[in-house]
């Protein structure tokens, strides 16, 4: 029982560590819709797409997170601007701003990759008063843009993805799913000790 204790507490540092870890070297993409409502859903998916075509080709090709964070810094106008130009060509007054900022996200699974819970920094794109739900991806390494899908990670995004990070932090995006029922093993080995 201590065992399953000790071994479920420093698994859960350690995936802790490791997520801080990989924050530092990634770069994700949030855009906040206006409502829930329907059609501020949909726009706020057009403006997505809008925004990722408009940086794709700014961003291609880039192999490390301090030049991604000067280019988005560098096109911050020319992204609300974009978006902007969605909402109104759509019939909207909403405003919208784009940030670089540090973000809470939830866990987020793209493809084969699962990012765990934590604060990252990311491209915020506010559409009117926010409150909506929101979409995002990982802008840096790019796994935005490399298809309409957003789900589908290609081969160029892994190589990217495996470039930016460590062997074990790369691994562990893959592995997360293995760790959680691990650890909940050891949760429920642990209750069971405790009702005797």
């Amino acid at each position: 029982m201590i065992a399953a204790v000790l071994l479920g507490g420093v698994w859960q540092w350690r995936q802790q560590h490791m997520t801080e870890e990989i924050a530092e070297k990634i770069i994700r993409f949030h855009v906040r819709a206006n409502s829930d409502d329907k059609a501020d859903q949909e726009l706020k998916l057009k403006v997505r797409d809008a925004v990722g075509t408009y940086m794709q080709p700014r961003l291609s090709g880039i192999s490390d997170i301090e030049t991604s964070r000067q280019i988005v810094r560098n096109n911050l106008s020319g992204i609300e601007q974009t978006a902007l130009n969605v909402i109104q060509s759509e019939g909207y007054t909403y405003g919208v701003t784009a940030a670089l900022t540090v973000t809470d996200f939830p866990e987020k699974t793209y493809g084969d990759y699962t990012f765990k819970a934590g604060n990252y920094e990311a491209l915020e794109v506010v559409i009117g008063a926010g409150k909506g739900h929101n979409w995002w991806c990982v802008m840096y390494p790019n796994l935005c843009f490399f298809n309409s899908v957003y789900q589908v990670v290609d081969e160029e995004a892994e190589q990217s993805l495996k470039s930016a990070l460590t062997q074990e932090e790369y691994k562990s995006l893959m592995e997360e799913k293995n760790y959680k029922v691990r650890f909940a093993l050891a949760e429920r080995i642990q209750e069971i000790f405790e009702n005797l």
